[in-house]
């Protein structure tokens, strides 16, 4: 009789499970930057902020989403900004991967325990990788970082009177948030004022693109390009990098001509602007809909398609182990290449030259199946809390669903009750739901029989 195997991970007892700890990290988190975000010296008036708006706050920024309610420029102090800066970069980084980093620097070795937290927040396929890509990814995301700060300062110095270092903590701020994917901007208005400037939205634009289109593709594409460069020769890319890259950036050209086709005569958005006005600000609101949060016209005056198209975007999200949310491009696409086998009548599914395992397929309807589950129960119980229109509703649960933090102005004017559930959607956005399905399990089960197979009607 053979002997299954226990898999790695169940060695390490029910309570060390990565994917527990990662949701126990974050969870941690939310409740410390809730805790310090209450604080008189977090607040610009100096008093004590309430739980639910300190909570809010706190994990739409550790969740890297980016729905407040309350302004971020106007309410926190310096003080409490820099809390809410420090919780999206933690958050985007993963606090897994941040725990991680603090491990090699503190003891410059990492345990086996370490190894399989780090790797259950960047998707690492292979053990041995996990060292070299925490601190790639902590790299990465410092560089691209520190240059897209430097575009934003510059600029702010040329077009206004403040200060060296008001427009270097401009840059900084924004930089970090737009990397993230996590939208949060030191004006009432988001990037309104800014939408025609080329050099504040492409730089955004770049920034958030190349946080939530994932770790992996990022560090496979650029080591391609540098053996390229030094005249050797790599196999091509992976499966995962080719789907993405694929999926990711014809979403993003779709999303793009969609809106700005629909909203090219909505005197609420696009409307007022010239062409190329209308080019840049159709082409930004094209694209943030992948996670950014970042909003150049006014959402809540966009056409009800317009806000549909949006939803599908914010849903689908970006790609996996990156700063985005939703279901990710490689859920969709692998549903769309299991739906096109089942027409063709194909026992197996086969993509780009490979065969995909079963377990992979059931992962992706898993993961979707349950991102519908969560949105519809949300949006029935917003709907239920509040008297706003279904629209506007179904899009506040999407965006905090994918961690978009992309508003049609009502999460202010939400009851405490829905503020509570989107804090909840949130942290469910971010953690994933397969994740945290996989958390609260006590225990992982092996089926050791088989029962006689039979086929129900389908359809």
């Amino acid at each position: 009789m053979r002997r299954t195997a226990v898999p790695v991970v169940r060695r390490l007892g029910p309570l060390g499970h990565p994917a527990r700890l990662t949701v126990a990290g974050f969870l941690v988190m939310n409740i410390v930057g809730a805790l310090v975000l209450m604080l008189p010296v977090s607040s610009r008036t100096g008093e004590w902020t309430g739980l639910i708006t300190a909570l809010f706050t706190a994990t739409s920024a550790v969740c890297v989403t980016g729905l407040v309610v309350v302004d971020t420029a106007t309410y926190w102090s310096p003080f409490g900004q820099a809390v809410v800066l420090g919780l999206i970069q933690i958050g985007g980084l993963g606090i897994m991967t941040a725990a991680s980093l603090l491990g090699l620097l503190v003891a410059r070795r990492m345990g086996l325990r370490m190894q399989l937290i780090a790797q259950a927040e960047t998707k690492t396929l292979r053990l041995g990788e996990t060292r070299r890509v925490v601190r790639g990814v902590v790299a990465m995301s410092l560089v691209i970082e520190v240059v897209v700060a430097g575009v934003l300062a510059a600029r702010r110095l040329a077009t206004t009177t403040e200060s060296f270092g008001s427009a270097v903590y401009y840059g900084v701020f924004h930089a970090v948030s737009a990397y993230n994917n996590a939208g949060f901007a030191l004006h009432e208005d988001s990037l309104v004022r800014h939408a025609t400037d080329p050099w504040t939205i492409v730089p955004i634009t770049v920034a958030f693109i190349l946080g939530g289109i994932g770790f992996p593709v990022v560090f496979e594409t650029m080591r391609s390009a540098v053996a390229r460069r030094r005249g050797r020769r790599l196999p091509g890319w992976s499966l995962h990098t080719k789907i993405t890259v694929l999926t990711y950036f014809g979403l993003l050209a779709a999303g793009m001509v969609l809106v700005t086709a629909l909203e090219w005569s909505n005197p609420g958005t696009l409307g007022p602007l010239s062409f190329p006005g209308k080019l840049l600000t159709g082409a930004f609101h094209g694209a943030t809909p992948r996670t950014a949060g970042f909003n150049s016209v006014d959402v809540g005056a966009m056409h009800p398609t317009t806000l549909l198209v949006n939803d599908a975007l914010m849903f689908i999200g970006g790609g996996s182990a990156g700063t985005a949310g939703g279901i990710k491009v490689t859920t969709f696409a692998l549903l769309a290449f299991v739906v096109a086998a089942e027409i063709r009548g194909q026992p197996t599914v086969h993509v780009m030259g490979r065969r995909l395992a079963a377990t992979v397929q059931r992962q992706a309807i898993t993961v979707a199946l349950l991102g519908v589950a969560v949105v519809l129960v949300a949006t029935m119980m917003l709907l239920w809390m509040s008297d706003r229109p279904l629209d506007a509703v179904l899009f506040e649960v999407v965006s905090a669903f994918g961690t978009v933090g992309l508003s049609t102005g009502i999460t202010a004017g939400l009851p405490a009750t829905g503020h509570l559930l989107l804090i909840v959607v949130m942290f469910i956005g971010r953690v994933g739901p397969i994740t945290l399905a996989s958390a609260l399990a006590l225990r992982e089960h092996e089926r050791r029989y088989e029962l006689p197979e039979e086929r129900p009607i389908v359809g």
